[in-house]
C-alpha cells in the first residue's frame, strides 16, 4: 500500500455554478472564464502524477483537458457529483422557498443522494488510491464530491464536508502527518 499526496482540483466556472444552482447530473460547458482557470491551473500541477482520475462529467474532463493532464486521466465514475435529484438546477434560495429548513448535507436530495451516499463513493476513490502504486495522485472532480472526500480523507463523516468551502478551479492538497491522513491545504 502507497502512501498518495493527492491534489483535489474542482472544475472551472460553469454558467449554473455562477448562478449556484445545484449541478449534478446536468453535463454543463464551462464558461469562458472558466476555461480560462482550467489552463491556469496547468502551471499548479505536476506535469507527470502518477495517477490522474477525473469525474466523466464534461467540466471536470474539459478542466483536466485544459489543465494539461487529459492524455493521462482514467475516468472514475464514483468522481461524479452528488445526484441532486428533484433539486438539480435550483438554487439554495429556490428550494427553501419551499423547504425553509432544508439542509442538503442533513437531508440530502429527493430522488437524489445523501451525504452517506456520497460518502460511500468518495471511500471508494480513497481505497482505490491506496491500493495504487501512486505516490501523487491528480483527481478532478465537483465541489461537493470533493468537500466530502476531503472530509472522508480526514476520517471524517461525510457531512462534515459543509466546512470545506470549494471554490471553482481551486487545488487542495491531501497528505500524511505520520501516519494519520490529513488535509494540507485547501481551496487554493
Amino acid at each position: 500500500m502507497s502512501t498518495p499526496e493527492v491534489l483535489l482540483v474542482r472544475h472551472g466556472a460553469t454558467e449554473w455554478s455562477d448562478a449556484g444552482r445545484h449541478t449534478g447530473t446536468t453535463d454543463l460547458p464551462l464558461t469562458p472564464d472558466g476555461e480560462a482557470a482550467a489552463r491556469a491551473l496547468h502551471a499548479r500541477l505536476p506535469a507527470h502524477p502518477d495517477v490522474v482520475l477525473v469525474s466523466p462529467r464534461r467540466r471536470a474532463l474539459d478542466t483536466c483537458r485544459l489543465a494539461g493532464l487529459g492524455d493521462d486521466a482514467e475516468i472514475d465514475d464514483d468522481l461524479r457529483e452528488w445526484d441532486y435529484g428533484a433539486y438539480e438546477g435550483l438554487t439554495t434560495p429556490q428550494i427553501r422557498s419551499t423547504r425553509p429548513d432544508w439542509d442538503q448535507w442533513r437531508d440530502g436530495c429527493p430522488d437524489g443522494e445523501t451525504a452517506r451516499q456520497v460518502g460511500e463513493r468518495a471511500d471508494r476513490v480513497i481505497a482505490r488510491l491506496m491500493a495504487s502504486d501512486a505516490k501523487t495522485a491528480v483527481v478532478f472532480g465537483h465541489g461537493h464530491l470533493l468537500r466530502v472526500l476531503g472530509a472522508r480523507w480526514a476520517d471524517l463523516p461525510p457531512e462534515a464536508g459543509a466546512v470545506l468551502f470549494l471554490e471553482p478551479a481551486t487545488v487542495s492538497t491531501l497528505g500524511w502527518e505520520r501516519e494519520r491522513r490529513v488535509i494540507r491545504r485547501w481551496n487554493a
